[in-house]
C-alpha cells in the first residue's frame, strides 16, 4: 500500500482516526502483529514453520482443496521467505495459525492485494486436517477480517472456496460472507484437474454491521 503524504497546511486537523489508521497501515509493513482469539493467535509466518507446516498441508485431504502447496521443504521455506519480502513491499500479509494449547502452528491464513490500494484483496486458509471441525477457520478468519477492514484499509474481502468444498463453503458463509456467483473450472489442483469455486465476499460496512450486532448480543447474554 502506497502511504499518502499529510498536507503541509490544513484548514482542520487531520481526526485522530485517520492519523491512527495511518500509522497502523504503515506499521503492520514493518512486522506483522500477533492477533489473539479465544483459542488461538495468529502471528506472522516464520521460516522455521516450514517444517512443521509443510507435512500438514501436504496430505492428500487438505491439497485436493488447494492450489498445489510447496512440495519440499527448501521451497516451503523459500515460499515463506516470499512472503515476508511481499509485507514489506505492502502488498501481502501472511499469518500462522497457532492454537493456544499446542503452541505450533497448525495451518495458515493469508490475504494479499488485488488493487495497489489494498482497497480490494483475496484471502486464503489452509488448516491441517486433523484441525479441522474445532472452530480454528472461524476464529482465524474473524481475526484477519477485522484486521483487514481495521488496519490494511481493505473495503472488499474476497474468498474462492472449491464448490466441493463443502465445510469451508459453509464456513465462510458463517462468517457471514455473500455467495456472488460459480467460476467455472478457475482451480487447478496438484494432479492437474480442474474444479469450479464459489466466489463468497465481504465489505467493511457489512462486517461492522455484523461485528455491533455480535456486540449487542453479548450484552443481552451478560
Amino acid at each position: 500500500m502506497h502511504d499518502t503524504a499529510l498536507p503541509l497546511t490544513s484548514s482542520s486537523p487531520t481526526p485522530a482516526r485517520d492519523r491512527d489508521e495511518r500509522y497502523a497501515r504503515r506499521n503492520w509493513r514493518e512486522k506483522l502483529p500477533v492477533l489473539e482469539g479465544r483459542g488461538l493467535i495468529l502471528r506472522e509466518l516464520e521460516p522455521g514453520d516450514a517444517a512443521t507446516l509443510l507435512p500438514l498441508l501436504g496430505t492428500p485431504d487438505v491439497a485436493r482443496f488447494l492450489s498445489p502447496p510447496p512440495q519440499s521443504l527448501e521451497r516451503f521455506a523459500s515460499f515463506i521467505e516470499a512472503t515476508l519480502n511481499e509485507r514489506r513491499a505492502g502488498r501481502y500479509a501472511g499469518f500462522a495459525i497457532v492454537p493456544h494449547d499446542t503452541g505450533r502452528p497448525v495451518g495458515l491464513v493469508q490475504i494479499r492485494q488485488l488493487d495497489p490500494s489494498f482497497g480490494t484483496a483475496e484471502w486464503g486458509v489452509a488448516l491441517g486436517a486433523e484441525w479441522w471441525g474445532r472452530g480454528l477457520f472461524v476464529e482465524a478468519g474473524q481475526l484477519l477480517l477485522d484486521f483487514a477492514f481495521s488496519q490494511l484499509g481493505t473495503f472488499r474481502v474476497e474468498a474462492r472456496v472449491a464448490a466441493r468444498n463443502a465445510r469451508g463453503n459453509r464456513a465462510v458463509e458463517k462468517l457471514g460472507a455473500v455467495a456472488e456467483g460459480l467460476l467455472r473450472g478457475s482451480l487447478v489442483v496438484a494432479d492437474g484437474s480442474r474444479h469450479d469455486q464459489v466466489l463468497w465476499s465481504w465489505l467493511k460496512e457489512d462486517w461492522r454491521r455484523a461485528l455491533a450486532a455480535q456486540a449487542e448480543a453479548s450484552s443481552w447474554v451478560h
